[in-house]
């Protein structure tokens, strides 16, 4: 399929690397002046940042100190922003709101690692000292649930206990907060030293972004996933391809997604180098969040007459299973075109495909199949609420039968404490950690060397239906093999 690109009024017309989209636009870098009675139309994200500076108006490149809403970190990242507060702010320095502060353990919990458990001892003094209302706290490691208020991995927790609305600002210390962007927001990570100014005053100087669209359109296969999705993207455009954009996602494939599915797509654009990434709000976006919160949010979207720095399309309903092979994200290849490669286990959790859906969409695909696993399949539900899922709601079109007791007659390991686990490796008695150089399918987000552990294991990025299909072939599977 050929590209398009347009440089201001002049058109040429390409190849495009993949032959799988359609590209459109790179936007004119003349800027638009700006008079009182005229506004430049703007992107989602522009009026986002708009809203929350002194700007009735934004342009890509601008300077602009921007209001938060709110701010994540949790036990890896927490210690060091509170230390940095303390060192510039001084000893008696007051957080700036101390309900706008969010602090969830998750990365590492269950293990007996000193320094790590220090880290969430930490936390909670700095909780008490600052009166912080949101510190989900974990005290009893043996029992998971015998702490009612632990959550999980922030990104999920952070939707479910109804922090994310549309039109707010959320910084945090974790790379991947960008998961938020789903629900119409700017959500992006920020290093220590710029989470500690926020702790302190509540705002930050940013950089305006432009925005790259992503239309994905027509009927998704039912073999195909969100994170299909996303790995086509990534694959596309490579891991530096959105370097310090915001990526939009709209399109009636996106249209349909719930808000999981939403999540997995906005949760990777950092993968892609993207600064942020949204989905428009509407109706599914709304009943999610009112059903968390009784907090008011106002919805924002891209102005017609919007510029985009570049556009791409798909038809999903012509796209194929996909994975990113070792050892990128972008390494994109076929499920099908990787069927020699023998694995070693399946991992199937994380902020990217760790939800209720993913878990949901796993059993269905092992009930159907009725076979058993064929190499060591581990499951880590990302929160309480999604454990609690896993052992209570029938998994649709599968006898009544929840996601637990179908993992359990496909021979899986017993689903795990929610938490990161070994999606980012940890110490080494993290649950699941590849401390061998193994192979690895996964539905997680990252395959760099040592990303799970051993730093020659290799891991393969997939979908949940690719993820289950793997773990009965004991190689990488097409799940359409299955289903």
């Amino acid at each position: 399929m050929a590209a398009t690109l347009s440089f201001g009024s002049k058109t040429c017309t390409g190849a495009l690397k993949g032959k799988t989209a359609n590209v459109v636009s790179l936007a004119s870098s003349k800027k638009s002046f700006v008079t009182k009675a005229v506004k430049r139309p703007m992107t989602m994200t522009e009026k986002i940042l708009a809203n929350h500076s002194n700007n009735g108006v934004v342009t890509p490149g601008d300077n602009i100190w921007t209001r938060v809403d709110k701010l994540l970190t949790h036990d890896v990242c927490g210690p060091g922003t509170f230390g940095i507060f303390q060192k510039e702010f001084g000893p008696n320095a007051q957080v700036w709101d101390n309900e706008g502060v969010i602090i969830i353990p998750d990365h590492y919990i269950f293990t007996t690692d000193p320094r790590a458990n220090r880290n969430v001892d930490i936390m909670r003094d700095m909780a008490q000292k600052y009166n912080i209302k949101y510190f989900y706290d974990i005290v009893d490691r043996s029992n998971f649930r015998a702490n009612p208020n632990y959550k999980g991995v922030c990104h999920v927790a952070m939707a479910q206990e109804g922090h994310c609305k549309p039109g707010e600002v959320l910084f945090g210390t974790d790379s991947h907060t960008c998961n938020a962007g789903a629900f119409g927001q700017f959500a992006t990570g920020v290093g220590n030293t710029d989470a500690g100014f926020i702790l302190g005053t509540g705002k930050l100087l940013v950089k305006v972004p432009p925005t790259m669209r992503f239309t994905m359109d027509g009927e998704m296969p039912h073999y195909l996933q969100a994170k299909d999705l996303i790995l086509q993207i990534i694959g596309e455009i490579g891991v530096a391809g959105a370097t310090y954009k915001a990526m939009e996602f709209i399109g009636s494939a996106i249209e349909k997604m719930n808000m999981d599915e939403r999540m997995t797509i906005c949760n990777m654009v950092v993968e892609a180098g993207g600064k942020n990434g949204v989905v428009p709000p509407d109706q599914t976006t709304f009943d999610y969040v009112k059903a968390r919160s009784d907090k008011p949010f106002e919805p924002v979207y891209s102005d017609p007459g919007a510029k985009f720095i570049a556009e791409y399309r798909w038809d999903v309903s012509k796209l194929e299973p996909v994975v990113a092979a070792p050892h990128s994200p972008d390494n994109r290849k076929l499920a099908r075109e990787c069927k020699d490669v023998k694995i070693d286990r399946v991992y199937i959790g994380s902020c990217t495909g760790g939800k209720t859906e993913d878990f949901l969409t796993a059993a269905k695909l092992f009930h159907k199949a009725q076979r058993q696993v064929k190499v060591p399949t581990y499951l880590v539900p990302a929160t309480q609420k999604v454990w609690g899922d896993v052992y209570s709601l029938p998994v649709p079109g599968c006898d009544g039968k929840t996601a637990a007791e179908i993992f359990e007659a496909a021979g899986c390991v017993t689903p795990a404490a929610p938490s990161c686990a070994a999606c980012l490796g940890g110490p080494k008695d993290t649950f699941a950690r590849m401390n061998e150089p193994l192979v690895c399918v996964s539905t997680t987000n990252r395959n760099f060397p040592g990303r799970m552990g051993h730093k020659e294991g290799q891991v393969y990025l997939a979908s949940p239906y690719t993820a289950a299909a793997s773990a009965l072939k004991g190689y990488v599977c097409d799940p359409r093999e299955y289903l």
